[in-house]
């Protein structure tokens, strides 16, 4: 997902915007969590960027985007950019 939120409309509240973000990005962590994994993948990863625009977005960790859209809103950005890519990763095992 790479996706650039708009936060102004002119019919609709800027807090139902913001719940309207949360909304799809819980939904695309849930679908691309549903994936299936590739062979010897034990979980899916997530490579997040957040900022107010794209080319100013930083890296953050996917727990912190709920906190990164709450700065945004404090802010009153007009809109905010959000790019999270799932990748595939390994849990190291570790034998006593």
């Amino acid at each position: 997902m790479k996706k650039t939120f708009q936060l102004s409309h002119p019919k609709i509240k800027t807090a139902r915007l913001i719940d309207s973000v949360r909304a799809d990005v819980k939904k695309y962590l849930k679908r691309e969590r549903r994936r299936e994994l590739p062979e010897g993948a034990t979980f899916w990863s997530f490579d997040c960027k957040f900022g107010p625009t794209a080319e100013d977005a930083k890296v953050v960790h996917v727990a912190d985007i709920g906190k990164c859209i709450d700065a945004a809103e404090a802010q009153q950005l007009d809109s905010f950019y959000v790019e999270i890519l799932a990748r595939p990763d390994y849990r190291a095992t570790t034998t006593n």
